[in-house]
């Protein structure tokens, strides 16, 4: 209770002190009263410092991302319902084989290629937890209105791989029929399909990434986005607070687009080894474990285990695999409260490190990357308080 009271007086000034607020989210955010969400997206940057803006810039936020929904998900519906009614319609100008790369067709197929990687990856988030599975309380009513039947992004994907599953050609051109139920032992069928009207909460992250993909062509999605974009938006849309939980779909597609232009550069191949980019960080988490622990370190390199194998995963997805939802939350707190961003993550996989050190050193290779594909220490608190002495001991 002393805790949230502290919380409480900083979120309680007309201007939010940062550096106290980032002092305070260090050693956890409370879950109580929506803490957690309002202190993200203020770490995040989402939300101002001074909070008479607050609702102004919420308004303006989500009505930009109906905008992008009507955009980019219910438009091409529309045009391809359009297009596809009658023949007569389509004229030669744009028709679904046309090659000119401006035709309104040729977005489309090429969106259902990023389309069926994202529902790929999303439909397998967090199998452990049946959130994702199941309906949220706040469907997006603008694409499930049944007066206007638009496609939503699910009746996309299961037309496009119906139709990709039939006829699979072949290199030499030789066209197999196959059986749909061949192809893909993830098949639809696994998941209960929801009444019309209702959405599963995998399909409002589905809809973000799209969204996301379309915004920033440049990198587009990326597999591991969706590890990212999991925790935010399941804290969003867990939120006590059902004025912030009704609108968390927004609101998370802003604090992941934030988060993404802070970590992007993880994601895009061709920085890989600039000073922005994953290999740079791998190496600053070896160098580090090299002044805090050398003999660990040796250890390492003589068993030829490059950060590579391991801390590529961590670091591009804030751990986001390795631990529960829950303690990744935790380990997130830690991190956006972090004022030389992420930082303190590579201190955090220093300390994972560290703290196997004894069954590291007697481990061969084979073990040892079992122990660091597969990290053994559940205990986050036990992580983060060793992470902060190794930052406290520079």
């Amino acid at each position: 209770p002393l805790r949230i009271a502290d919380f409480q007086e900083v979120l309680g000034e007309p201007t939010v002190a940062l550096a106290k607020l980032r002092e305070l989210c260090f050693s956890g955010i409370p879950f109580d009263g929506g803490l957690r969400c309002l202190c993200w997206k203020i770490l995040l940057n989402y939300l101002p410092l001074e909070k008479a803006l607050w609702s102004s810039l919420l308004k303006k936020q989500r009505d930009l991302y109906s905008q992008f929904l009507k955009e980019m998900i219910i438009q091409p519906g529309i045009a391809k319902a359009n297009l596809g009614v009658s023949r007569e319609d389509v004229t030669l100008e744009d028709h679904p084989l046309n090659p000119n790369p401006d035709s309104r067709w040729n977005t489309y197929f090429k969106d259902n290629e990023v389309l069926l990687q994202i529902d790929k990856d999303v439909r397998r988030l967090y199998p452990d937890m049946a959130f994702f599975q199941r309906p949220t309380d706040y469907p997006c009513l603008l694409i499930l209105d049944p007066q206007n039947e638009f496609e939503t992004l699910r009746r996309r994907v299961e037309q496009t791989t119906l139709k990709s599953q039939t006829v699979a050609r072949n290199r030499s051109g030789v066209t197999n029929v196959s059986s749909p139920l061949k192809t893909t032992p993830s098949s639809l069928s696994e998941y209960e399909v929801l009444p019309n009207g209702c959405e599963a909460h995998w399909e409002v992250v589905e809809r973000i990434l799209f969204i996301y993909a379309k915004l920033n062509p440049g990198i587009a999605y990326v597999q591991g986005m969706n590890e990212i974009v999991g925790p935010l938006y399941y804290t969003f849309a867990t939120d006590p607070n059902s004025e912030w939980k009704e609108h968390a779909e927004a609101d998370t597609f802003f604090c992941f687009t934030n988060l993404m232009a802070e970590i992007r550069d993880n994601f895009i191949k061709s920085l890989d080894d600039s000073q922005c980019g994953i290999t740079y960080k791998m190496e600053k988490v070896y160098s580090t474990l090299k002044e805090k622990d050398v003999e660990l370190y040796l250890k390492l390199q003589e068993q030829n285990i490059k950060p590579q194998f391991f801390a590529f995963r961590w670091l591009t997805l804030l751990l986001s695999q390795e631990f529960l939802l829950p303690d990744v939350i935790r380990i997130w707190d830690s991190l956006f409260a972090d004022d030389k961003r992420f930082d303190f993550l590579l201190l955090v996989c220093c300390a994972m490190l560290t703290l196997i050190r004894d069954q590291l050193l007697e481990g061969d290779f084979t073990l040892n990357m079992r122990l660091l594909q597969d990290y053994p220490i559940s205990d986050v608190h036990l992580i983060l308080k060793k992470a902060k002495e190794l930052q406290d001991s520079k």
